[in-house]
């Protein structure tokens, strides 16, 4: 693996700290939960990305799945267990 990062790597490095990323946000009915997935460097990777994750989540059985793309700042945690708080 190299130690340098890729001119795309940086690029989105860049954006998330300008909240300027976009995130994926995919919430679950059944578990209750939150998920993010990201960073993209815009909104149409992220939309052909979510496909996978929600096919990822169907094939666990998860319910109620709502699916929101949006700009903003890296989360704090990329899964949130809302059953658990």
């Amino acid at each position: 693996m190299s130690i340098f990062k890729n001119k795309n790597s940086v690029m989105i490095d860049t954006l998330n700290a300008c909240r300027q990323a976009w995130w994926i946000e995919i919430f679950t009915a059944q578990p209750k939960c939150t998920y993010y997935f990201g960073p993209f460097a815009g909104a149409w990777e992220a939309e052909v990305a979510s496909k996978g994750f929600v096919e990822d989540l169907e094939g666990e059985f998860a319910q109620g799945i709502k699916i929101k793309i949006d700009r903003h700042c890296q989360p704090d945690l990329l899964t949130i267990e809302h059953d658990s708080l």
